[in-house]
């Protein structure tokens, strides 16, 4: 079987004047962590965007290959992307937060549900038999993150760095084939960043699902990630493994300033 998932084809957005994306291609693999880096205002999450449909490119191709073909995301309504495989978690943490953990993740399963009005009103043998599926697929990504002694907690009454916790765990509901995580270790401390490299690897090992990420910090990227590309200014800087990429005197140059300025602080600081 073909091992490639995701292939971006020359993406391209531009808002007014800017050209927030400009002429970016990738693919990415099956069961393989795949991490976009670069500064802040770089195009990483508008990349996301353009792939789960918020935005519309404005030239190129999303190519998303499936058992049954190729899809083309560009062509695909927003509100489909979820039901074709495609999960993702935000910057911002999007929960419901007077509802319980356990009712924000059952929402991620909202998208295999197949019963209809009048099965749920009445709740009816049907409804019952959907309910139970759903919720066992609920209990395994608990016990997966360890979520267990959260289930009944408010979303609003739970730390940042849970909440992170559930929001992935909710994405992770939805049964992805691709999982988008936007920045998973922003604003988590060293402790919690750690813990997030072994969710990253249980996700990728024991669910089977391909990962694309957006991430700043390097030690959780070059722990996870099997691939990276990095970007500035709406443009592909370098891509290959992580420490490829971190020696790439193009990255160096976007993040800390121009190879002879980092040599001279190398220099100061010996």
């Amino acid at each position: 079987m073909n091992d490639l998932l995701l292939a971006v084809s020359h993406l391209s957005m531009q808002f007014g004047g800017v050209k927030a994306v400009n002429d970016v291609s990738f693919d990415v693999r099956r069961g393989e962590v795949f991490t976009l880096i670069g500064p802040n205002g770089a195009g990483k999450t508008t990349v996301f965007n353009l792939i789960s449909r918020i935005y519309a490119a404005t030239a190129g191709s999303i190519a998303y290959h499936t058992a049954q073909g190729v899809i083309n995301l560009n062509a695909e309504a927003p509100h489909r992307i979820a039901a074709l495989g495609i999960a993702r978690t935000f910057q911002n943490i999007e929960l419901f937060e007077q509802a319980t953990v356990l009712q924000n993740l059952l929402i991620g399963r909202h998208t295999h549900r197949q019963t209809g009005f009048w099965h749920d009103l009445l709740f009816t043998s049907r409804a019952r038999d959907a309910e139970i599926a759903a919720r066992r697929k609920v209990e395994e990504i608990i016990e997966l993150l360890d979520l267990q002694h959260h289930r009944d907690v408010r979303i609003g009454n739970l730390p940042y760095g849970i909440r992170k916790i559930v929001e992935m765990a909710r994405a992770l509901c939805s049964a992805p084939q691709l999982l988008l995580l936007d920045e998973p270790s922003s604003g988590l401390n060293v402790e919690e960043t750690d813990d997030m490299v072994f969710w990253i690897d249980d996700i990728k090992e024991e669910l089977g699902v391909t990962v694309l990420m957006v991430e700043h910090d390097m030690t959780l990227v070059s722990k996870v990630s099997d691939r990276v590309l990095a970007m500035n200014q709406g443009e592909v800087l370098a891509t290959g493994t992580p420490q490829q990429v971190q020696s790439d005197p193009a990255v160096i140059e976007a993040y800390l300033g121009s190879v002879d300025d980092v040599s001279s602080l190398r220099r100061e600081q010996t």
